[in-house]
């Protein structure tokens, strides 16, 4: 299991837009991945949980993978919020 903690900067937080590529991007990987925010853990894979989480501009998430590409998950979808999804 791996675990990275980011800060979300991009103006809208992860909503509507970004969040449909993350999600998007999150699909990509075998293992199961998740998003945690205040204690409350949902999949990454899930566009409603994602967005149930109602995650802002400055809120800093961990993003949890456990599975056969862990590590890549992890680092990918650190890099796509760090780069406010390349907006």
């Amino acid at each position: 299991m791996v675990s990275s903690e980011v800060a979300v900067q991009n103006s809208v937080g992860l909503h509507a837009r970004p969040a449909t590529f993350f999600i998007q991007r999150a699909n990509e990987f075998k293992s199961s991945i998740w998003v945690e925010k205040d204690e409350r853990r949902v999949n990454a894979k899930s566009l409603l949980g994602v967005l149930s989480l109602g995650i802002v501009k400055g809120t800093k998430i961990s993003i949890i993978a456990d599975g056969s590409d862990e590590e890549e998950a992890v680092k990918t979808l650190v890099e796509l919020i760090e780069s406010n999804f390349s907006e």
